[in-house]
């Protein structure tokens, strides 16, 4: 399945350029990005986001950032609680131009940003989400870090992320995600390299237990996850040490 990566030309760059090459494609994908997860996942996506937003108490003025937030979604469902403060961090202003479009877009703030480079001070954020995002990232790791400085002691880090299905899952999960989906993004999107792209940054990101690891490494504690959809997707969560 490397073969994919390579063909697409994400493999042996430097990070600027591998950078720009995941910026084409957000912004290629952009006008049906929403319409393709719906189709993707069969609507289980929102469902998964919704279990997000549900699991998180912050207070009453929290400031929040939803890190890689694309078109809002995950930030709108943030957004709810009566005195949050929300911004969508997400380096393509393609896709979060496609959210301001929206006639729910609420009360959100939109920020052009690298997740290795948030343009926040130091400790000053209660909570930092990103969804189906952090894979994209140059290098995690000091994404990881960075979102760390960028919290209060005490504030929470939350990360969906695609992970490892069960075993009995993972074949025909990995049939659908390599045969089909590829053909969804050519039929609706027509970015069919991009999806290809897509799936291979899936099975490169760490399973569950590498990742609660990495996320240990770059100083966050409280470290657990919750599987979601038999492990087809995870819910990690960690705390800012006080």
């Amino acid at each position: 399945m490397a073969s994919l990566e390579r063909s697409f030309g994400f493999r042996d760059v430097v990070p600027e350029e591998r950078q720009s090459r995941i910026r084409a494609v957000f912004n290629a994908v952009a006008p049906r990005y929403d319409l393709m997860n719906d189709l993707m996942s069969f609507g289980i996506h929102r469902l998964w986001k919704r279990t997000l937003a549900r699991s998180i108490r912050t207070p009453a003025d929290a400031r929040v950032v939803d890190l890689a937030g694309g078109t809002g979604d995950v930030a709108r469902l943030l957004a709810r609680q009566p005195g949050r403060r929300v911004w969508v961090v997400d380096p393509s202003v393609a896709m979060m131009a496609a959210g301001r479009r929206r006639e729910d877009q609420g009360d959100i703030g939109w920020v052009a940003g690298e997740a290795e480079a948030l343009p926040f001070g130091d400790a000053s954020l209660d909570l930092v989400t990103i969804s189906f995002g952090l894979r994209n990232a140059t290098r995690p790791e000091a994404a990881l870090e960075e979102i760390r400085r960028v919290l209060k002691p005490g504030g929470r880090f939350v990360c969906l992320e695609f992970s490892r299905p069960h075993f009995w899952l993972k074949p025909f999960y990995d049939l659908y995600s390599f045969l089909v989906i590829p053909r969804l993004g050519a039929w609706v999107a027509g970015q069919p390299s991009a999806y290809h792209y897509l799936v291979e940054s899936i099975r490169r990101f760490p399973d569950q237990r590498a990742f609660a690891a990495m996320m240990e490494s770059a100083g966050f504690e409280a470290v657990r996850w919750n599987n979601l959809s038999f492990g087809i997707a995870c819910l990690h969560f960690g705390v800012r040490p006080t």
